[in-house]
């Protein structure tokens, strides 16, 4: 779905310029990117995955996996369009993987201990808000209110759109960056504090 507004802006230049763009952390070159490829990535994570679901995640980390490695793309060796859906295609087919995996692994048995283990769930489900709490009040100010409004508010990516009188694009690439942040930043907490890494 095209969008109007400043995303378009970069309607005339090459898709192999917007990913150049994207190297150098311009959002509004992954809302171009969404724009041009968002629609066909998404039908051909559907087609791979059968799921609305699942396509719709193989896209969001595909285009993750796009805005960390522009700065590795290399024209010469093929045009933009084949690596974004070839990044596209894998995603879904590791995601297909994954579930796979997941349906196939059998179910811990219940410990004995589960009431006793209920209160230090509790516990550690309250320091996991408060540590996503404080990454998230790192973040900019425009990233963190569309996360908070998504994953708190309950509303789309397109609601939010609407709300906010962005571009759909925009959002999106707000999204992608500033869950990418979220996640470093939850991450290198998380190397700070446990010996080993999951």
């Amino acid at each position: 779905m095209l969008n109007s507004g400043m995303s378009r802006a970069l309607a005339h230049l090459s898709d192999e310029a917007v990913v150049a763009l994207c190297a150098r952390s311009d959002e509004v070159a992954l809302a171009e990117l969404y724009d041009r490829f968002g629609g066909i990535a998404y039908g051909l994570a559907r087609r791979v995955v059968r799921d609305d679901a699942l396509a719709e995640d193989a896209v969001q980390e595909a285009f993750l996996a796009i805005w960390r490695g522009a700065a590795r793309f290399l024209p010469e060796r093929g045009k933009a369009s084949t690596w974004i859906l070839t990044l596209v295609h894998r995603r879904a087919v590791d995601l297909v993987r994954r579930e796979q995996r997941r349906r196939t692994e059998a179910l811990p048995e219940a410990e004995p201990a589960a009431a006793a283990g209920a209160a230090d769930d509790e516990l550690w489900l309250r320091l996991e808000r408060e540590r996503v709490q404080a990454a998230l009040a790192k973040l900019p100010d425009q990233q963190r209110e569309a996360i908070e409004l998504a994953y708190y508010g309950g509303f789309t990516q397109s609601e939010l759109a609407e709300r906010l009188g962005e571009p759909l694009g925009t959002i999106k690439s707000r999204m992608f960056t500033g869950l990418a942040r979220l996640r470093e930043l939850l991450e290198g907490e998380a190397w700070a504090t446990t010996p080993f890494t999951s």
